[in-house]
């Protein structure tokens, strides 16, 4: 479901059965060479099938799941965010600035230097027509308060509650420091309200 944001059941291909894939990844724990089995890319229905067959089968369960999360796509939260909390198991939140568009950078210069522009196949769950305003709208809301673009998506994803760790990616020390910086500058209740508003507004234009 990479970029997808539908499921096709004309789209199905074959796959490794969840309970060979679950004994292949017990047997490398049983020999050391990996400590906990985690998913990414992955959907209700195989999170649960995962958790399902470990317990059926005995068998290693998984810690963590690693999606896609940010302000323009939070799909995450319908469905997930309560697998998250009933089974325990926390989101490793990738791509929390969405390839590079919520730093803003590419607003005044869609052909700026960066991740979008450098890996465009990549890129296509970013590539919809709902993003450019989204994004528009969350920089406009930064300017607004004060911050930069990238402070507000950033710590965002750093403190919601079913979020274990974030995986940020930096090209300069200027870029890096930003990102460790937006830990540090919680957003306050008014501009998380805000960022609500501002969602049910855009919806999940990145899905």
């Amino acid at each position: 479901m990479f970029g997808q944001y539908q499921f096709d059941p004309g789209k199905e291909s074959q796959a490794l059965p969840i309970g060979e894939q679950l004994e292949a990844l017990a047997e490398l724990v049983r020999e050391g060479k990996i400590r906990y089995i985690g998913l990414s890319n992955e959907t209700p229905w195989g999170v649960m099938e995962f958790l399902r067959l470990a317990e059926e089968l005995g068998l290693p369960r998984i810690v963590s799941v690693q999606n896609a999360y940010n302000l323009i796509n939070r799909v995450f939260e319908y469905g997930m965010s309560e697998i998250a909390f009933r089974e325990r198991l926390p989101l490793l939140a990738y791509s929390p600035l969405a390839f590079g568009l919520l730093s803003g950078k590419y607003l005044p210069d869609p052909g700026a230097s960066g991740r979008v522009t450098a890996f465009k196949g990549f890129a296509q769950r970013y590539d919809k027509p709902g993003v450019p305003a989204a994004v528009a709208a969350y920089a406009e809301l930064a300017a607004r308060h004060g911050r930069s673009p990238a402070s507000l998506a950033l710590a965002f994803v750093y403190r919601r509650w079913f979020v274990a760790s974030t995986l940020i990616g930096a090209t300069s020390p200027a870029q890096l420091k930003e990102n460790l910086d937006a830990w540090n500058a919680p957003l306050s209740e008014e501009l998380l309200a805000e960022i609500e508003t501002t969602h049910l507004r855009q919806g999940n234009p990145a899905p």
